[in-house]
């Protein structure tokens, strides 16, 4: 669990070499001309959130997109930037094919503690299926490569959920990665979304089984928790003392900038974010103009939920006062020293369990003058 004093800055890169089937994040294959033009636009705005008063970040995130699209050097001076913690933690997503030992020792040497590889899956129809253009050493590579460099955590994402998936295909893809001389001692799992907008959501045949996802993920989280790692989040499981110390300002409900074309931020009851495209967003930071895309201010009811709601997806739980009554969920949670958890089995099907928070009646209530 993150404390108050924690901070974190997300950084938000829009550049691909190619969409995913399954992706919906505002990321572009056909900008790479605007990256110098971009890093440029991201100094100008962490400039004038310094003027503004920007605290230290005890966490950075680069996420996108593609950050390791952008040359390792510009990365490098958007993170001089920023003001930061002598302990803080600067994670860096990258595409596996980009992870050459050069970029990762620009990287180390920049200050980054952390890398984030979209590996997905070891099987070639799964990866096709998914539209991801790394080969399928790709991991084995990747884990030399950072365990060379000398990176101490770092993570590997999975997706499960592909029909070109079978469970001895996640078995495999789990074997292939746990059996690593150097495994990543932070594993991400998610279910694969058919978002409407993508190659995927629109093409039913393609779209997950339920229940075929629920056996995959089931599978995963057992795998992992016999290899030494623990549950964090949903989505999650780390060896001890690698926890993703950013993703826990997230979770904890913590307050976070975002730089950058869409990203998001949150400091206390205001969230906002940025417009949607790198073209606009650079257009108005050149304009001298703040990039606000929208916000909303949250009320007691509405943080109470999302305080609530995002505890309750991680090992740390909810107390059983967050709950009116536990009896119509009881097949779905653990009670134990007065605070709530998502039994395994349950975790898939978590907003069941967050619909019955006392919270969730609360933030829709019409407040009464």
């Amino acid at each position: 669990m993150s404390s108050p004093s924690e901070f974190g800055v997300y950084v938000h890169v829009p550049f691909c070499a190619h969409r995913c089937d399954y992706c919906a994040f505002a990321t572009y294959a056909d900008r790479d001309h605007l990256m110098g033009e971009y890093v440029e636009a991201l100094l100008q705005e962490i400039a004038r959130a310094k003027e503004g008063g920007l605290p230290v970040a005890t966490s950075v995130f680069f996420g996108g997109g593609t950050p390791s699209r952008l040359p390792a050097e510009q990365l490098a001076r958007v993170l001089e930037a920023l003001p930061k913690s002598e302990d803080c933690e600067i994670t860096v997503e990258c595409n596996p094919e980009d992870a050459s030992l050069d970029r990762l020792r620009a990287y180390r040497s920049a200050g980054v503690t952390r890398m984030s590889y979209g590996i997905q899956s070891t099987r070639p129809a799964v990866l096709a299926d998914l539209g991801r253009r790394h080969g399928t050493g790709a991991h084995r590579e990747v884990a030399a490569r950072t365990s060379e460099v000398g990176f101490a955590s770092w993570n590997m994402d999975l997706i499960v959920g592909s029909r070109a998936e079978s469970l001895a295909d996640v078995e495999a893809t789990l074997e292939d990665i746990l059996s690593l001389e150097s495994p990543p001692p932070h594993i991400s799992c998610y279910a694969l979304t058919p978002e409407p907008a993508t190659p995927l959501g629109q093409d039913p045949a393609r779209h997950p089984d339920e229940d075929d996802t629920a056996d995959a993920y089931d599978l995963v989280g057992r795998r992992l928790e016999e290899a030494g790692y623990e549950w964090e989040e949903i989505s999650n499981w780390a060896r001890p003392g690698h926890e993703c110390r950013h993703n826990h300002v997230y979770w904890d409900d913590g307050d976070y900038v975002g730089f950058g074309s869409a990203a998001h931020s949150h400091r206390g009851h205001r969230r906002w974010w940025n417009v949607r495209t790198p073209d606009r967003y650079i257009q108005m930071v050149k304009r001298g103009e703040t990039p606000l895309g929208g916000e909303e201010l949250l009320g007691d009811d509405a943080r109470a939920f999302e305080r609530d709601s995002l505890a309750l997806r991680t090992r740390r739980g909810v107390p059983r006062e967050a709950f009116d009554s536990l009896e119509e969920i009881a097949h779905l949670i653990r009670v134990d020293e007065g605070r709530v958890t998502l039994r395994p089995e349950a975790r898939l099907v978590a907003n069941q369990v967050i619909l019955r928070l006392r919270s969730a009646e609360e933030a829709v209530t019409p407040e009464r003058s």
